[in-house]
């Protein structure tokens, strides 16, 4: 293709273009660096191909778009109640400063692994902040509010206590379980064990406040456990739910006995879809009122 020439007359069916064909022309003009541009039509009814080339500045060219780098870092208190690991609690009292603070240090491996300070991590399936952590010792310390010790049963918790460890969901992550924000919404009391098998019955108690959202084959997370209720009984004030073999191993659900507590965390929706629909009640009972 001739630099000469402003239009190049190409004889070539359309599947027959080469990529060579549109390699910038050469020029000696000048020593500028320029980008070339084609201004392509065909003609109806034939298979003649004109191309203008157009040259063009480099400052004219237009830019590639910049990928963005990709967001690291986990979202802040979203879990997915598949446990990671259990840790153990090695240290549980006054923080030391005169706040008047509790603290928690809890040994742990998998849940160190990229820690940094200010990352949330479950405990028991109560969203903490870690506060300071020793990768030499594998421990990480975590800070206890006194509405936190009023709402779980972290407080319970002594010297060698097995407690379920979860890190916060991260973008790439897998939703193995169901959304846990962290946020336990009250205790369960363990009713009964009943093995089946080699799977274990588990049934809990709870506050009819609670209750109230746990519905049969919906989720409840249970010590930051996510799991799948089997039934509900009303007149009791219980529900149950299942560990087959493998859970059983992974949570600390089956070391606990009867009568001892567990953190409850109802399924966020409900309360959306009770929120939702009970403003759309009072709204129909005000209309039928006036």
């Amino acid at each position: 293709m001739a630099a000469s020439s402003s239009y190049a007359r190409l004889h070539l069916p359309l599947a027959r273009l080469e990529p060579s064909l549109l390699l910038p022309p050469t020029t000696n003009a000048c020593n500028c660096h320029f980008s070339v541009s084609y201004s392509l039509s065909i003609k109806p009814l034939s298979s003649s191909i004109f191309l203008k080339p157009i040259l063009l500045p480099r400052s004219f060219r237009s830019k590639p778009l910049k990928r963005r780098a990709p967001r690291s870092g986990a979202f802040t208190c979203l879990f997915t109640g598949i446990v990671e690991e259990m840790g153990h609690v090695e240290r549980l009292g006054p923080s030391g400063d005169d706040d008047g603070g509790i603290e928690m240090r809890i040994a742990a491996s998998t849940v160190l692994e990229g820690v940094q300070l200010g990352d949330s991590i479950a405990v028991n399936g109560t969203c903490l902040t870690v506060s300071h952590f020793d990768p030499g010792a594998s421990t990480f310390t975590v800070g206890l509010s006194p509405e936190t010790l009023r709402r779980t049963a972290l407080g319970e918790l002594g010297l060698g206590s097995p407690v379920n460890l979860e890190r916060a969901l991260q973008p790439i992550s897998r939703m193995g379980g169901h959304i846990v924000q962290g946020h336990v919404d009250g205790t369960g009391e363990i009713a009964s064990f009943v093995p089946e098998g080699d799977s274990l019955w588990v049934k809990v108690r709870a506050m009819p406040e609670l209750l109230r959202y746990v519905v049969p084959k919906g989720f409840i997370a249970v010590d930051g456990t996510s799991l799948t209720v089997v039934k509900v009984y009303e007149e009791e004030g219980c529900f149950d739910f299942m560990l087959v073999a493998y859970t059983q191993q992974k949570v600390v659900i089956p070391l606990k006995k009867a009568g001892d507590k567990v953190n409850l965390e109802v399924d966020i929706l409900g309360k959306y879809v009770e929120k939702l629909l009970g403003g759309r009640i009072d709204d129909h009972s005000a209309a039928i009122s006036s």
